[in-house]
């Protein structure tokens, strides 16, 4: 995984938006980030990996969102770029939002994983980062992005879960076939299982049956066919009876409906003749009246308005008389209010000027407790710079002695490697003898029998033997067998195999049980002995083989120690006085400690001094701000004097401040009061007037409006009026007793005409079904008789046929159970192969024993890639190993090569072999993964190292650019921050929160 683009926003410390590019970062191979305690550094790796897996190692599961999200902000948003292992770009962002009403509410907006293709960001349909990178989001934090405590996971692992671990980084699942085995082991024999019960369901099915039932089909069937004739003959007659009796009947029901519509047509004129009356008179009165009835309510509303607004004008000119006489009464106080606020904005002033006068004094004594500190703390300071000067002498006179570390180094790396190839030849040799002595004791576990597998074709020798003693058990069988029939024939009675009833020369066998038993005993010795030599010969062949590559490893580490030789090239040292040399770097080391201890006192002492200086200037800056605020209080006393319009405060020396607040108050409430009064009522007076107006024009036009209604009844009565002289009805009563039927004039119409049709169209039916059985006659008995002939010969072709159906189905199902019989037999060969086998396959893989052994290999190889780098760290004194429980052990060369425990570690000790073993775990992991460029984080203790361990770490990480490894850190020593080509400097603002920079 390569980062390209990390955005954050309001996460933890980081208020504002906030992007790093780490393009720039990643091509100069060694970056860092550095800010003080609590600035937010490692939140950055916390929002890489939060937005990749959705979980917080530092918060859990429980409420991460909320405690999150920056106190702040309101929107918690996190987008990473990043390249798979496979060269892929990909983008993910995740997004929370806090409920507005709600502030502990976090809501989650959702997550979306997108990939570039062709330039377009494509969404993905899962977010799940695993399958893109290969690994969880544990084995992420311990091989490519290491938060802060995390570091040392891996090596305090517990061996199960470290090789759990191995397994799933490394997908040695796939070497565990056990479970893989032995599923398709328990699929195959579930399959054998089903074939045999399966198979016991076809004992019945044969040809010779399939061909029995073919015959009868064949007969059944031409019997169906003559019935079917039969039954179309019978039929037809049926059928031509029944269309006569259908005549006769409708012709029946027809002439009935006739005689009830004869009976309605009298009703249905009726009410043709009233609908012609009732549309004519709609037509003429129905919107005059309507209307008429309209102006008379409109009438009516008008007089009950009129009444309303006379009331309502009456009360408006009552208040408006009202308002005015309070108006009169407050106006001399409002007159002078602008004189009254001024005497307001007098007294705050004079106010602030006892406050600022209070301060003033405050200031002073202030000033003079701070000018005594001051003077303490540059005494302090000069005290620790001499004795800063006076260590740094002292280290100037040490280091005269120091002897080249770089060749100390070098050369112990020399002997240590001498030490590890001669052990590794000495295990390697070790190794041979023990598989040399496996052989021997293998071949004498047969031996005792008096044997020698060795010979040629003895494995042969013995199958044959099998194969001889199996056809004589089959003889035997058979002779038993024979006997057996014999034993039970008597004269009179058939013979099972060739049916005769006398048995002249019945067969006379002695007893062979005894044989028989004998001959399956030597059977099983034979096959126990034949599948022990099998064994024997396949693991004799499985060490042959891991003892041939145990001695080319040998001849291999004889050749790597003579080259070794060649390598030594320090003259100051002896290549075969390995004493002499320890002797030399124990007294290195013992003054590296001593310059170490003073480099740290004098650190301190730095640290101390810094502390001091920065107090002094803090309490200057203090004094100086005091100062100005002294001054500044000063000038703001003379101004507000000066800005006094009303009052003189030479008149307020004598009160105390709380007597002129209280008085300022009073007039305050006096002035606001007065003011609020006197602008409401002329808001009040303002209101009125326009309504008073407006009521006055309203009444006008309601009188205006009544006239104008009652011209228009006058001329609606008149013209109603002349309507019934012209329709000939005698009173305005008929119409609206005509109106009050309200009948449905379409609907009413609709009925009629359908009527008329129906009538008709009923009257042709009859005439056509008279003419149409005119010469007819339909006799009953004959229907009858006809009819039960047709169901008898329908019943009788029923039966048939469904005999045929059922004849051609079993041959069906006899047919196809006799291929799937033959399938299933196919089959049930193939399934007894496949488990003999599964049989063996079982015996290779038991208890995932391979995998253990891969695992193992795998962490060994691990441990000699870390040191390479753990020996430099520590100058040769220390090395790893795994010891036979897969744990992790330090080989100490201070103390006679023995090994401990690492958690005896020291601090800076467990750093140094969990940054190696990190870095190994790394480039093992993504080499996997065939990653062009391997990418590692980590953020932890650098500040456990001494000088010189910083230098070595330094140089480690530095030497990675070669090997094209991009390694970032996170820390807070200055003096990798000084050495380090480019890097991010974080910093907390109290307002902006966390601000990300970069540097070079």
């Amino acid at each position: 995984m390569l980062p390209i683009q990390l955005t954050i926003e309001g996460l933890y410390s980081y208020q504002e938006r906030q992007t790093i590019d780490f393009t720039s970062l990643t091509e100069v191979g060694l970056f860092g980030i550095f800010g003080n305690v609590g600035s937010g550094k490692s939140s950055i790796l916390e929002a890489i990996t939060f937005a990749l897996y959705g979980n917080s190692d530092r918060l859990g599961k429980s409420d991460f969102a909320y405690n999150m999200m920056n106190l702040k902000s309101n929107k918690l948003f996190i987008e990473f770029e990043f390249l798979n292992h496979e060269n892929k770009h990909y983008k993910i962002t995740r997004e929370y939002k806090r409920n507005i009403k709600n502030f502990e509410k976090i809501t989650n907006s959702g997550v979306v994983l997108y990939e570039l293709i062709d330039n377009n960001w494509m969404p993905q349909e899962s977010s799940d980062v695993e399958p893109i990178l290969g690994l969880s989001s544990e084995n992420f934090r311990r091989t490519i992005i290491i938060p802060q405590g995390k570091f040392q996971d891996f090596i305090q692992l517990k061996p199960t879960e470290r090789t759990h671990m191995m397994k799933d980084i490394f997908n040695l699942h796939r070497y565990d076939l056990q479970d893989k085995v032995a599923a398709l082991n328990s699929k195959n024999t579930t399959n054998l299982n089903l074939l045999q019960g399966k198979l016991s369901g076809f004992e019945e099915v044969s040809e010779e049956i399939i061909k029995t039932h073919q015959d009868k089909l064949s007969s059944e069937n031409e019997i169906a066919v003559k019935l079917q004739q039969e039954v179309n003959q019978i039929n037809e007659n049926f059928q031509r009876l029944k269309r006569l009796k259908d005549d006769f009947e409708r012709l029946k029901e027809k002439k009935v409906e006739f005689e009830k519509l004869n009976h309605q047509k009298e009703i249905v004129q009726q009410q043709k003749v009233q609908l012609d009356l009732y549309e004519r008179v709609y037509h003429q009165f129905y919107q005059k009246l309507f209307d008429l009835k309209k102006v008379k309510k409109e009438l009516e509303i008008n007089s009950t308005e009129k009444e309303q607004q006379q009331k309502e004008l009456v009360a408006l000119t009552n208040q408006l008389e009202n308002i005015s006489t309070k108006i009169s009464t407050i106006k001399p106080y409002f007159d002078e209010l602008t004189t009254k606020q001024k005497e307001e904005n007098d007294l705050e002033l004079i106010i602030q000027i006892f406050d600022y006068q209070k301060n003033i004094n405050d200031n002073k004594v202030r000033t003079q407790n701070g000018l005594e500190r001051v003077e303490e703390v540059k005494a302090e300071v000069k005290a620790i710079d001499d004795q800063i000067k006076l260590v740094e002498n002292e280290i100037k006179d040490l280091a005269k002695n120091r002897i080249n570390s770089s060749n100390l180094i070098d050369a112990g790396n020399w002997f240590s490697q001498q030490k590890n190839i001669q052990e590794t030849a000495a295990q390697q040799q070790q190794k041979i003898e023990n598989l040399e002595q496996k052989i021997i004791q293998l071949l004498s576990t047969f031996k005792v029998e008096g044997e020698h597998i060795s010979e040629e074709g003895y494995l042969n020798d013995l199958e044959k033997n099998k194969t001889v003693l199996e056809q004589q058990k089959t003889q035997i069988q058979v002779q038993e067998q024979l006997a057996h029939y014999a034993h039970n024939l008597h004269d009179g009675e058939a013979c099972p195999l060739c049916g005769a009833l006398e048995h002249p020369s019945k067969i006379e066998l002695e007893n062979i049980s005894d044989k028989a038993l004998l001959i399956e005993n030597e059977l099983k010795v034979l096959n126990d002995k034949i599948n022990l030599l099998k064994n024997i010969f396949s693991e004799k062949k499985f060490i042959d083989d891991q003892l041939k590559v145990e001695k080319e490893s040998a001849i291999h580490y004889k050749n790597l120690l003579e080259e070794h030789f060649k390598k030594f090239i320090w003259k100051e040292f002896d290549a075969h006085n390995f004493d002499d040399f320890e002797t030399k770097r124990n007294n290195t080391i013992s003054l590296e400690k001593l310059l170490e201890e003073k480099n740290s006192s004098i650190q301190k002492s730095r640290e101390n001094l810094e502390t001091a200086r920065q107090k002094v200037e803090r309490f200057s800056k203090e004094l100086e701000r005091i100062r100005v605020e002294e001054i500044q209080k000063e000038t703001q006393i003379q101004q507000n004097k000066s800005n006094l319009k009303v009052l003189d405060f030479n008149d307020f020396k004598t009160k105390n401040v709380e007597e002129i607040q209280q008085e300022l108050i009073v007039l305050k409430q006096k002035n606001s009061s007065t003011e609020k009064e006197y602008n409401a009522l002329n808001e009040e007076l303002n209101k009125i007037n326009p309504l008073l107006s407006v009521q006055k024009k309203s009444i006008e036009i309601n009188e205006k409006n009544k006239i104008d209604l009652e011209a228009q009844e006058k001329s609606l009565k008149e013209n109603i009026h002349l309507l019934l002289n012209e329709q000939q009805i005698e009173s305005i009563e008929r119409v609206e007793e005509i109106l009050a039927l309200k009948l449905n004039i379409s609907e009413i119409r609709k009925e009629v005409e359908q009527f008329t049709i129906q009538f008709e169209t009923l009257k042709n039916v009859i005439i056509e079904l008279e003419s149409k059985t005119e010469n007819s006659s339909f006799d009953e008995d004959a229907f009858q008789l006809e009819q039960q002939k047709l169901i008898e010969a329908e019943q009788k072709y029923k039966s048939a046929n469904e005999l045929v159906i059922q004849l051609k189905s079993e041959i069906d199902r006899l047919t196809k159970s006799f291929e799937e019989k033959k399938e299933l037999l196919i089959n049930l060969h193939e399934i007894q192969q496949r488990a003999d086998n599964l049989k063996i396959m079982q015996n290779l893989f038991y208890k995932a024993g391979f995998v253990q052994y891969v695992s193992s290999i795998y962490l060994k190889q691990l441990c000699e890639n870390a040191n390479v780098r753990f020996h430099r760290m520590t100058r040769n004194q220390l090395s790893l190993q795994i010891n036979e429980n897969n744990d992790f052990e330090i080989i100490d060369y201070l103390n006679e090569g023995k090994s401990r425990s690492v958690k005896t570690l020291s601090g800076g000790q467990s750093f140094q072999v969990s940054l190696s073993l990190a870095l190994a775990l790394a480039e093992s992991v993504q080499a996997d993964a065939k990653s062009e460029k391997s990418f590692f984080f980590i953020d932890e203790g650098f500040g456990t190292q001494d000088l010189d361990a910083v230098n070595i770490v330094f140089e480690t990480l530095l030497s990675l650019q070669k090997e094209n490894r991009i390694v970032g850190i996170i820390s807070h020593v200055e003096e990798l921050k000084e050495r380090i080509p480019m890097a991010l400097s974080v910093t907390k603002d109290e307002e902006k929160g966390s601000i990300i920079e970069v540097s070079s």
